[in-house]
């Protein structure tokens, strides 16, 4: 990310205090409901309803939230609300090439790879190489079909662990997020 790492809480915050007034990113808080605490965040940026697309991004997890069914529900939610709510025909993931978690996560989500951007911005001091993905309104339904099934309690032993994996439900439902 281009922003970040904050020194302390108080640094965090006051990066955080003006992102409320933002409408491009727009900046959300993921919430335990349990608890009510923040676990995480995510934003919508690119924002361009003119074309009808924007992108997910700068997703933080607490270490509580990472790899969990919750940090998978707001990855559907957000998804849900961009081609469900806004009729979006494109939503975008970008990430760092050298980020191998976030370009695992966006694959794993239904995306579909698009390319690599070489040397598309300077930040921290290097070059930054941008790998792209990318999911559209033509294979969100097939995409939609496997969240709801990943998410299901049926998927759920009574532990929590998954009884199948998201991309194997997806491949079951005859996988269409590569297609046009």
């Amino acid at each position: 990310m281009s922003f970040g790492p904050f020194a302390d809480r108080q640094a965090f915050r006051s990066w955080l205090a003006p992102q409320e007034q933002s409408q491009d990113p727009l900046v959300f808080a993921l919430i335990d409901r349990a608890s009510g605490k923040a676990r995480g965040m995510a934003n919508y940026l690119r924002i361009a309803p003119e074309w009808a697309s924007c992108e997910v991004g700068s997703i933080w997890y607490a270490p509580t939230l990472k790899q969990s069914r919750a940090a998978t529900e707001a990855m559907y939610l957000m998804a849900a609300h961009v081609f469900d709510d806004l009729g979006y025909r494109r939503y975008e993931w970008k990430c760092d090439s050298h980020n191998a978690a976030s370009r695992r996560a966006a694959l794993r989500l239904g995306f579909s790879y698009e390319g690599l951007f070489r040397q598309h911005m300077i930040y921290k001091g290097r070059n930054r190489d941008t790998t792209w993905y990318a999911m559209t309104d033509r294979n969100w339904p097939a995409v939609k079909a496997a969240f709801e099934a990943w998410l299901g309690d049926d998927n759920f032993d009574a532990d929590g662990r998954q009884q199948r994996a998201l991309a194997e439900i997806r491949e079951g439902l005859g996988d269409q997020s590569t297609q046009n």
